[in-house]
């Protein structure tokens, strides 16, 4: 894969989860404002993959850690 395949990748998997959160833990919703950004900054105007590949880990552990301390009951 070459940077733009990656990034592409990163992408659609930020996007994937944040939708999950927002489709079916909205109370997670308030933390993904308080998440560092990935928008880069005029200084530095190049968005790293180890930047987004950081957001994707932290968003994703966010979800995981949520999901084991409050597990939904099924009905």
């Amino acid at each position: 894969m070459n940077n733009k395949e990656i990034e592409k990748d990163l992408n659609a998997k930020i996007l994937k989860v944040t939708m999950t959160i927002k489709d079916q833990y909205p109370e997670l919703s308030d933390f993904l404002e308080e998440m560092p950004a990935t928008i880069p900054s005029e200084e530095n105007v190049e968005i790293t993959l180890k930047n987004l590949s950081a957001y994707y880990e932290s968003l994703n552990s966010l979800l995981n850690k949520y999901k084991l301390e409050h597990p939904k009951s099924s009905k």
